[in-house]
């Protein structure tokens, strides 16, 4: 979801196989944890390419041109799909006022080893304190966070 509810197309280069549902579905813990924390640590859908490939976020790289397109921002709250807004309670309101970043405060905080939770947290302390020094904070804390890889599946 972009600003104001929009839903858009996120483009990403494919990590998974093709029939990652059929593969999670031999995992039922698993799959509770992907409800919970829309993230798996050892997700048995990813390809071994496609680990590398998130590890060092290149899956992501095809989001500039939703950049381009002004569909999301360099810096912002992680993007959402329409089924995770419920997750965001009463913030849910606030998230969608803001375009969602290719990289957040999420990102250079932690990453994947977060919680949900704290995801949440931290994109709504980004809305709220939101300033250019900040996001040049984040900016330059990305390239860091990226190669070193921490915190990243």
């Amino acid at each position: 979801l972009g600003r104001d509810g929009r839903v858009f197309y996120a483009f990403k280069f494919r990590t998974m196989y093709i029939n990652g549902d059929e593969i999670l579905a031999q995992y039922p813990k698993l799959r509770a944890e992907l409800n919970r924390n829309y993230k798996l640590k050892c997700d048995p859908r990813v390809t071994r390419m496609g680990n590398f490939l998130r590890k060092y976020s290149l899956d992501e790289l095809p989001q500039l041109l939703n950049v381009v397109n002004q569909d999301m921002s360099l810096i912002g709250p992680r993007m959402i799909t329409p089924e995770e807004i419920a997750k965001y309670g009463e913030h849910g309101e606030k998230l969608l006022t803001v375009m969602p970043g290719l990289s957040g405060l999420w990102q250079v905080s932690g990453r994947s080893d977060t919680t949900y939770d704290e995801r949440v947290e931290l994109d709504m302390d980004y809305i709220s304190n939101w300033s250019v020094w900040m996001d040049l904070k984040i900016l330059f804390k990305t390239p860091a966070v990226v190669f070193k890889g921490d915190g990243a599946y």
